[in-house]
């Protein structure tokens, strides 16, 4: 049996909006063992980047435990969640969020600027991963010089550069046509088939939801 990487015990989520509570997630719990593909489905405002915020240690629940990795996020202060997000999670975006004045090697390169890495080793680090994704030779592009499943390639190789433990994905085909969609559900059903990657990913294609290991539907801030 495979360990769980995450572990959410009775957690609850509320919102204020005006003054007026906006209960999101409800007594949920979930465990994603290592190695799991995991798709989060529902509709608009069932919780689903909730949940995927809180499993990244981006947002903190009002009440209940979120354990990833081994550790309590709870217990952890503000720097010291900084740390453990830049060490264990990577993060893939709908819109890529990679930097315009930056190549393809140089937004990659970023969370590794974080750690004790040489320079040499950096570039090191950062070439394997663009050779992964297929775009070893798109190294010195900028970001307009890409498509945009080429972008996001670059986006899923910044959220590997650092070996995380678990990728988060919130709609990473949502911005792509079909062909592109196709190509980066490949990649993520690569990471995780020979690289045992851990994903969870946020999303409202059914297509991409047939990609994980398991589709959990949230429904008014409870998993079905």
């Amino acid at each position: 049996m495979a360990e769980n990487i995450v572990e959410l015990k009775s957690v609850s989520k509320t919102y204020h909006r005006d003054r007026i509570p906006i209960p999101v997630l409800r007594d949920l719990s979930l465990t994603i063992p290592a190695g799991e593909f995991v798709a989060l489905m529902g509709p608009s405002g069932s919780g689903k980047t909730t949940l995927l915020n809180l499993i990244a240690g981006i947002d903190r629940p009002d009440s209940g435990q979120v354990l990833v990795a081994g550790t309590d996020l709870g217990t952890l202060d503000e720097s010291a969640l900084a740390k453990w997000r830049a060490r264990h999670v990577g993060f893939v975006f709908q819109f890529y969020n990679l930097l315009p004045v930056l190549t393809a090697a140089g937004n990659v390169e970023l969370p590794l600027l974080l750690t004790k890495l040489t320079r040499r080793e950096r570039q090191e680090h950062v070439h394997t991963v663009l050779e992964l994704v297929g775009l070893g030779d798109r190294m010195d592009h900028y970001p307009r010089q890409l498509s945009g499943g080429q972008e996001q390639r670059v986006a899923i190789a910044r959220a590997l550069v650092t070996d995380p433990t678990v990728i988060v994905a919130d709609e990473p085909t949502g911005d792509l046509d079909k062909q592109s969609a196709t190509e980066i559900l490949d990649l993520l059903s690569r990471l995780n088939g020979e690289y045992q990657k851990t994903i969870v990913m946020v999303t409202h294609d059914p297509r991409a939801a047939e990609r994980a290991h398991t589709a959990r539907h949230l429904d008014k801030g409870e998993l079905a």
